[in-house]
């Protein structure tokens, strides 16, 4: 049964609502530039009509203000977040792409390849004319010398820029880190609130803009669910359960509990490729937890600089078990089949010389490795020495022969271990076939003594060289340290034995005839180095002569670069629409906010006029009515 006064009740009701909406208006305006702010709207419903007990049965009661809600879909949200990561992993790939393009384009701005490698055999050609020309030949040497630089420049330059992408690996991690705590926070204080029936609109625009963020350095899943009371399994609570999966589902947050990410530098023994950088890190979930940081399905930034920092072209070290023994000093060794093409040419090899052997999903540290040839000359099989000082380390158990085993991780994109291998490849390649030829049987120095070679290594521990290609097949073969795996671009240099005394270089075989003809004028081995530089069957690689090693290397650099910039545009764009899909539903217009405004207000004024009648109305019925 209505009262007297259900009229103005029912007016102040329309007041009250209308002064909310008025009010939300004003905030909605108040943040039109505000940051991952979503609109938020008044919901209101008509207030449950009282029956009268008449013909016409009930009466309007007047309206309900049921809450304030932020206008926000979900299935944006999440379509956001998974492009975000992909934009996020191609803006590092270009970055570093373009750097590395830079640092190997050869023009007028800048030496590279092609220039000195010319310079070299330009130079070889004048000592051809004239052999017996000390200044010639030490002109030569010094071009020899310059092409050892630009290796060396470029190998010291990739592993700077490798250590650069893992200085941001850990300033990425650190982010993660803050953003985990952040949303934790957040979502403790929003359930503090709703718990009370309110709605914690601006925290959750907050832990929202947080989770864009999050999501462009790491791929993010988010699952939020009701909490139910656990005396009433029907009835909600008002809490909420927020969680956020990082990294192909590994658990981030939890509620208002966070989970933290750490990177460990690596032991120098413990290099994934024979030339990483000493220091980078492994990333490791602080509760113990394995952070599979090579996940092929992980994304953003994060994954984008581990690719870089990383990827090996999935050319890691990999092969079968093929038995398990010991040596003659006692240690265990481990003897795993090549059964990869680059892994039975060790100059295409990345192994380091003392590493981590993984077998059964155990870790075997080895302090040197063997290769073992077939008849043919390929290599066949690698035997491992297991460092017994990591014993309470390493797994006591044999591994299962026939079962796969790794060094690394296959990494599916060309980062600065592949282009650090290609260039070890080549340098131990041309050095190979470089001395082989000054070298060869018959030839002779200006003394009349067998040559000596002269492209060498630097020693990796001192400043001697690494004067150990003489050595011959079989002792290559039987000890990696005496062949050219022990070259790479970083430590290829010149003898310094020939840069002291350039007579020291042959130009000629002791064959008499050319001898008498020519004197010390020959030239026949000149002229065998030269003809390497056009000629496949003397030196290849990738199936090209040996000058075509720029081309090579820049095409794959090129594709990646243009690739890397092809996508990052894409999910740019993508990003775009889809972000303006977002704000087409949560963001402020200012227009719409303008016309909203005049019809809230008509309504606020509209229900106080009513209220204006009604006091009128109840003036006279009260004052002027009664005996």
């Amino acid at each position: 049964m209505p009262s007297t006064f259900l009229g103005l009740n029912t007016a102040y009701l329309g007041l009250t609502a209308s002064n909310a909406a008025l009010n939300t208006t004003a905030n909605n305006i108040a943040n039109v530039n505000t940051e991952g702010y979503s609109r938020q709207k008044v919901n209101q419903q008509a207030a449950n009509a009282m029956r009268v007990y008449t013909s016409y049965g009930c009466i309007g009661a007047g309206v309900d203000t049921t809450s304030i809600e932020r206008q926000r879909d979900a299935f944006y949200d999440f379509k956001y977040w998974n492009n975000n990561a992909d934009v996020g992993e191609y803006d590092v790939l270009q970055d570093y792409m373009k750097q590395i393009e830079d640092h190997f384009k050869d023009d007028t701005t800048m030496k590279g390849f092609n220039t000195v490698y010319d310079e070299l055999f330009n130079s070889l050609q004048e000592v051809m004319k004239n052999a017996g020309d000390q200044a010639t030949r030490s002109q030569c040497i010094g071009y020899a010398e310059n092409l050892a630089y630009y290796f060396n420049m470029m190998s010291s330059t990739l592993e700077s820029m490798q250590l650069d992408a893992n200085a941001e690996i850990a300033n990425t991690v650190s982010q993660i880190n803050t953003f985990a705590s952040e949303i934790a926070s957040l979502s403790q204080q929003i359930n503090v609130i709703e718990l009370e029936g309110g709605f914690a609109n601006e925290l959750r625009d907050r832990r929202d803009l947080i989770v864009d963020k999050l999501s462009k350095l790491v791929d993010v899943k988010v699952d939020e669910s009701p909490i139910y009371d656990a005396n009433d399994p029907t009835r909600e609570t008002g809490a909420t359960r927020y969680q956020v999966l990082i990294a192909s589902s590994q658990k981030l947050v939890d509620a208002d509990k966070f989970f933290q990410l750490e990177c460990i530098p690596r032991e120098q023994k413990e290099a994934l490729n024979q030339s990483d950088a000493v220091g980078l890190y492994d990333i490791v979930w602080t509760d113990g937890r394995n952070f599979n940081m090579y996940n092929p399905v992980m994304g953003g930034t994060l994954r984008g600089l581990i690719e870089i920092r990383d990827g090996n072209n999935q050319e890691n070290f990999q092969g079968l078990v093929e038995s398990v023994g010991a040596n003659a000093g006692g240690d265990r060794t481990i003897t795993i089949k090549a059964t990869y093409d680059y892994t039975q040419d060790i100059n295409k090899c990345t192994l380091p010389f003392d590493g981590v052997l993984r077998a059964d999903g155990k870790l075997y540290h080895y302090k040197e490795f063997q290769a073992n040839y077939d008849a043919d000359g390929n290599v066949e099989s690698y035997t491992f020495t297991v460092d017994s000082s990591y014993a309470a380390e390493d797994a006591t158990a044999d591994p299962t022969v026939g079962n796969k085993a790794s060094v690394g991780s296959p990494v599916a994109y060309q980062g600065i271990p592949y282009y650090q291998e290609q260039m070890n490849e080549w340098c131990r390649n041309f050095a190979e076939a470089f001395n082989k030829i000054l070298t060869q049987d018959g030839a002779v120095d200006d003394y009349g003594k067998a040559p000596f070679a002269l492209f060498v290594a630097n020693h990796n521990t001192d400043s001697k060289q690494q004067n150990i290609f003489d050595a011959s097949e079989a002792e290559m073969q039987a000890d990696v340290n005496k062949s050219y795996y022990y070259m790479t671009a970083k430590n290829f240099t010149v003898n310094k034995d020939i840069k002291t005394d350039s007579r020291l270089l042959a130009t000629h075989t002791s064959n008499q005839a050319t001898v008498d003809t020519k004197g010390e004028s020959a030239y026949d081995v000149i002229e065998d180095i030269i003809d390497m530089r056009t000629n496949k069957n003397i030196m290849s690689f990738r199936g090209c002569n040996s000058s075509e090693f720029l081309q090579c290397v820049l095409s794959d650099i090129a594709l990646n670069t243009s690739n890397a910039l092809t996508f990052g545009q894409t999910f740019a764009n993508i990003g775009k629409a889809i972000d303006n899909q977002r704000i087409s539903v949560s963001g402020v217009d200012e227009d719409e906010e303008a016309l909203d405004l005049v019809s809230f207000q008509h309504a606020y004024n509209l229900a106080s006029k009513m209220i204006q009648t009604l006091k009128e109305v109840y003036d006279r019925l009260i004052l002027n009515t009664g005996v």
